[in-house]
């Protein structure tokens, strides 16, 4: 394993960067168009649910056979095939004329978009120092998160003035403008593994990841916690803003605007500190057990306070988001737990994990919401009740990761 020089690492995160960027954008779009989606295609919360939710249904799909791809293959190569279905992806929104059609074109972006994140951390295993990986992976959520603030007020302005349908031509172009950036900067993956166990494991199947206690450890913290929070950024965060604390659209857009951003702030922070927090001995593990439960209380007093907070909603979702990030910390660690030759395969499976809990929570609060409703709730009632549900399911999995054995060296 060789690293790169310098000036060839920034080329090389850069131009993931900039696919990342656009991706994060049509990941998070669904929540800024959500009232004029809801209003053209008369969409009830459980169809807004599965609508974004489709998004990540597509990308988890691809997990599995993305990772053995990336380790075969190497980033470069898989990304640039994936990307093409992206384009197509957009173009199909731009062109839907129902409920099946949206939705069908936001799988096929999930797809699309699907290695956007694990080709570039796939390759900084092998091409970064670990306190490099860290930092890398750190500015990537970041690069997501200034992907997200594109989706919110840039989006609620651009919208009256050229429709939802042109954006998404507009964002097939750009997708497109990243590949050829790739096809340019991103080194060829040159499979040279040495005999003996690096090269056993190269022809491995997932069992190797699955049955890793370090793996099985962070896994239900992912699907509840990481996965929650991608599902409130990227959707519920605007219905509560709209439905519960009374915001108009353009209001919520702006409450996402500032989430995302704070989020965009985060991230760069935790880049910046991580190889100091590395040297000192605080690890993912340490500083995932004392930080996660900030957000736990944010969001029950979100819960609990839903009409007397109003007035603050936007600024608590905010400050929920940013202490979710803690168990950002988990995908880098899970990565290092494995040798180079497993990294893309560990990687996408935690991956898996993650977007199979966005999968779940999106739909899940839309379906729960909808019940709670059928069974005599006010709206605000339903969504308090539907969010009481998903913080009990953080909170159990924030037990288990406190209570779980690992064998890893990073330990609580």
């Amino acid at each position: 394993m060789s690293t790169l020089p310098k000036r060839t690492a920034i080329l090389v995160f850069l131009a993931f960067a900039f696919a990342y960027f656009f991706s994060a954008l049509i990941r998070a779009v669904t929540a800024t168009l959500s009232p004029t989606l809801t209003q053209e295609f008369a969409l009830n919360a459980s169809d807004l649910g599965l609508l974004a939710g489709g998004y990540f249904l597509g990308f988890s799909a691809t997990q599995l056979p993305l990772g053995k791809w990336l380790d075969r293959h190497g980033p470069k190569n898989v990304i640039l095939g994936l990307l093409t279905v992206a384009v197509l992806g957009c173009v199909a929104f731009s062109l839907a004329s129902s409920f099946a059609g949206l939705l069908a074109a936001r799988i096929l972006c999930g797809v699309g978009v699907s290695a956007c994140l694990m080709a570039p951390l796939t390759g900084y295993r092998r091409w970064l120092s670990a306190t490099s990986q860290m930092r890398a992976n750190s500015w990537m959520l970041m690069t997501g998160s200034l992907g997200m603030v594109a989706s919110t007020l840039p989006v609620q302005w651009l919208v009256p003035l050229v429709g939802w349908r042109a954006l998404f031509w507009g964002l097939a172009a750009l997708v497109l403008l990243s590949m050829v950036l790739i096809a340019w900067q991103v080194p060829k993956w040159v499979v040279a593994l040495p005999p003996g166990q690096d090269a056993v494991r190269a022809t491995a199947s997932y069992a190797e990841v699955w049955k890793h206690p370090y793996f099985r450890k962070m896994a239900p913290i992912g699907f509840f916690c990481y996965g929650g929070l991608v599902a409130m950024q990227t959707l519920w965060a605007t219905p509560w803003m709209i439905k519960v604390a009374g915001y108009s659209p353009l209001q919520a857009a702006q409450g996402l605007f500032w989430i995302n951003v704070a989020m965009l702030c985060t991230f760069w922070a935790w880049g910046m500190v991580n190889p100091w927090l590395t040297r000192r001995g605080l690890h993912a593990d340490r500083l995932i057990g004392r930080g996660l439960p900030i957000s736990f209380l944010l969001l029950a007093i979100l819960i609990v306070a839903a009409d007397g907070a109003s007035t603050w909603a936007g600024a608590l979702w905010a400050l929920y988001c940013m202490s979710c990030t803690f168990v950002s910390l988990a995908q880098p660690a899970v990565g290092m737990a494995f040798a180079p030759a497993l990294a893309g395969r560990a990687l996408s499976a935690y991956n898996l994990v993650i977007f199979a809990g966005v999968f779940a929570v999106q739909w899940g609060i839309g379906l729960a919401v909808d019940g709670f409703q059928g069974l005599g709730l006010t709206e605000i009632q339903a969504f308090q009740t539907a969010m009481g549900v998903f913080l009990a399911c953080c909170v159990a999995s924030y037990a288990y990761f406190l209570t779980a054995k690992s064998h890893n060296a990073l330990t609580y």
